[in-house]
């Protein structure tokens, strides 16, 4: 019995804790338009990084060192839709947060999380093909090592810059119009705003100059062999350029605008932002997860693997540094988003 009044307990205090959360300034069309945007997010996002994920383990072609760290990048987004998406849904659908303070922090932090490892992953990502391709003959596909170390750093490195907020350092809270949970952006203490500078800094420019520095380096190695380029090379050169391209714009377009809006938050005056205006910027970044498989991996065209293959055997071959760009391209083509 004494279990049983506990159990009650907790649970009626779970039911009060709810109350502190702040509530909805949304419109309940507002509130329809979130949940509708949310809806489409969480069930592509789902449907899209799972079926990258029963790729990967039904086409053995597919387990190279390279692709394992697009593995992590899947699992990340994937656990997202599932452990976050869901709960942002049902509080928009209600016009309010359901899942009280502590749900609120265990939201905000998981979120963060997985968005982090998912950004840091395609920073070593990029940074690991552009030294396959321009430092090595040949990729090895049988040495997982560096690729395993690469999603160990991912992992350990978001949880180093998650975990603080359940410390001390800053905190997790209600976000935007109460519906969401990140962490706290409008506190200005000392405290908070030094977190969300470092937190600025490492976890979204510091990838996102890894991802231009390595991918500068690639396209540079590419107009150095443009004068011996056949043609099909050439069109490989413009394949590798559009995606550059398209991963940049849309890692700006998901992430930018949420770091802006967090810096707008901590640093403008207090009531510079509206709800309105900040559940935008938290559903771009709530996107990559649909975005991130369409981009690093339905744009690969590693289909059929075999026969392109065999065609690299006969291939005449002009240089070293062609011979990387195209045994890297007809093997591993591909070029390759949540802190919300």
């Amino acid at each position: 019995m004494a279990g049983l009044e506990r159990s009650i307990s907790s649970f009626l205090f779970f039911l009060k804790d709810i109350s502190s959360i702040n509530t909805s300034s949304l419109s309940p069309t507002g509130h329809l338009v979130v949940a509708v945007c949310l809806g489409f997010i969480g069930t592509f996002g789902f449907l899209n990084n799972l079926l990258v994920l029963t790729l990967f383990c039904r086409y053995h072609t597919l387990r190279s060192p390279i692709n394992v760290l697009l593995l992590s990048v899947c699992v990340s987004d994937l656990l997202v839709c599932v452990l976050g998406t869901p709960f942002s849904f049902a509080a928009a659908t209600q016009g309010r947060w359901l899942i009280g303070r502590a749900g609120c922090v265990w939201y905000g932090f998981i979120n963060a999380c997985l968005g982090i490892v998912s950004l840091i992953s395609l920073a070593v990502l990029s940074y690991e093909r552009c030294c396959t391709m321009l430092c090595r003959m040949q990729a090895d596909g049988t040495d997982f090592g560096t690729a395993v170390a690469g999603v160990c750093f991912s992992w350990v490195y978001a949880l180093a810059w998650t975990l603080p907020p359940l410390l001390g350092w800053s905190s997790y809270g209600p976000e935007g119009p109460g519906t969401t949970c990140s962490v706290d952006w409008r506190t200005q203490t000392p405290n908070n705003i030094s977190y969300i500078v470092c937190l600025f800094t490492f976890c979204l420019l510091l990838p996102f100059s890894v991802i231009m520095y390595s991918y500068g380096k690639l396209l540079s190695a590419i107009k150095q062999v443009s004068n011996v380029s056949t043609a099909v090379t050439r069109r490989r050169e413009q394949r590798v350029l559009v995606m550059v391209v398209t991963m940049v714009a849309c890692y700006l377009l998901c992430w930018l605008p949420y770091g802006v809006a967090a810096l707008l938050s901590t640093f403008g005056p207090r009531n510079l932002l509206t709800p309105e205006v900040t559940i935008v910027p938290s559903l771009l970044a709530k996107t990559s997860t649909v975005i991130n498989p369409v981009i690093y991996i339905y744009m690969n065209r590693q289909y059929p693997c075999d026969q392109r293959q065999r065609a690299l055997s006969h291939a005449p071959i002009h240089n070293n540094v062609e011979t990387q760009i195209v045994h890297q391209q007809i093997l591993h083509p591909s070029i390759h988003t949540t802190t919300t």
